[in-house]
């Protein structure tokens, strides 16, 4: 498969025109030759060095990130910037990243990936972000205790034997969930607004803590790279689908 023709698919498939202008991260092909083909491709969380070379020494020819190296552009291609494209020069290796548009996408996205986990039923996007979203709500099929949802996350998520940790300032019983991976308590507000039981969020800032507390809401900080796998294995499946071979690598940061 051509290059530019695998991501005309994924930019296409993911909406990532229309979040040009909310996002920071520079979405779609980041490196990589305006002429060149794929027949195997490395998936990962984050675009870094260690995740370049292996890529690299699984022979792929273009790795797909949630996490890229662009936000904003480059001053400078000198220093740690420079160390870091280099592997992706040295190995002729492209470089697909995909940040908001995977983390709000409703079927393929990060925050359905957790829904799913779940098994969150008549969902509907949440995380207002301009004129998208970037996670989802959702009614429990069973209710349940704070420490129990906890529980369950901290057995089917990749939290590389971390704990999750808990907020625990809700109601006894929890049934109204918003999802907002990576880092999602920015939308604490938004959650107590919809009047939902607990946020689940990958990490945490100093703040919530008390505003959790305040508002009488529990947040569940299952780690920022767990909640971030979900996406980037969706679109494994999908390049699987298109006939290419595929890998996935695990770097988890514990974070």
């Amino acid at each position: 498969m051509d290059l530019s023709t695998f991501a005309d698919r994924l930019d296409e498939r993911l909406r990532t025109d229309d979040y040009a202008d909310i996002d920071a991260s520079a979405n779609g092909l980041q490196v990589g030759p305006d002429e060149g083909t794929v027949e195997r491709v490395a998936f990962a969380v984050d675009g870094a060095v260690e995740t370049f070379e292996r890529a690299a020494e699984a022979d792929a020819d273009a790795l797909v990130v949630h996490h890229g190296l662009s936000w904003g552009g480059f001053d400078r291609v000198t220093g740690r910037t420079y160390d870091r494209l280099e592997p992706l020069f040295e190995h002729d290796l492209a470089l697909y990243v995909s940040h908001l548009p995977l983390d709000g996408h409703r079927e393929l996205g990060n925050a359905a990936g957790v829904a799913d986990v779940l098994g969150l039923e008549d969902r509907e996007p949440f995380g207002e972000l301009g004129p998208e979203h970037i996670g989802q709500r959702g009614t429990l099929p069973n209710t349940y205790a704070p420490d129990g949802l906890a529980e369950r996350l901290e057995s089917e998520l990749e939290t590389d034997d971390r704990s999750v940790r808990l907020l625990e300032f809700g109601p006894d019983e929890i049934e109204d969930v918003a999802v907002v991976t990576g880092s999602g308590v920015d939308w604490l507000d938004e959650v107590v607004e919809a009047g939902a039981d607990a946020l689940v969020t990958g990490e945490g800032k100093q703040q919530v803590y008390h505003e959790a507390r305040e508002a009488g809401i529990h947040v569940v900080l299952a780690g920022h790279y767990a909640t971030e796998t979900f996406g980037v294995r969706a679109l494994q499946e999908l390049a699987e689908e298109w006939g290419l071979e595929t890998t996935f690598l695990e770097a988890p940061t514990g974070l």
